[in-house]
């Protein structure tokens, strides 16, 4: 039976693999944040220690990710589709632009073929 991870530790998880992508050590982020010492860091990533929304953001900035990717929520893709029909005010010469952008990228995903 697969154990449910807690929140604080599935943060922690994601804290820890965003800065190990970042090559930061835990002494640096800490520094970063302001804590004491790279002792917190090591709590937080283990889902020892909850890290408060405060230091949340700090860590999101530090580590160049969206705050929801260390909540857990993924980012859906939006269809191009619902996007622009959800887009009623925009101008003609706008959605002239957007329509030779997809064109634009058709002829990119056909190799340049016209």
């Amino acid at each position: 039976m697969k154990k449910i991870q807690s929140n604080a530790q599935g943060i922690g998880e994601r804290i820890k693999e965003a800065r190990t992508n970042k090559k930061m050590s835990q002494a640096i982020l800490a520094e970063k944040l302001g804590f004491e010492s790279a002792v917190a860091i090591s709590l937080i990533e283990s889902g020892k220690r909850n890290i408060d929304i405060e230091n949340l953001q700090k860590t999101s900035e530090v580590l160049e990710k969206d705050i929801k990717y260390f909540l857990g929520e993924e980012d859906k893709p939006v269809k191009i589709e619902v996007a622009l029909r959800s887009q009623t005010d925009l101008g003609e010469e706008d959605k002239d632009a957007i329509l030779r952008f997809i064109e634009l990228a058709k002829k990119k995903h056909a190799g340049g073929k016209q």
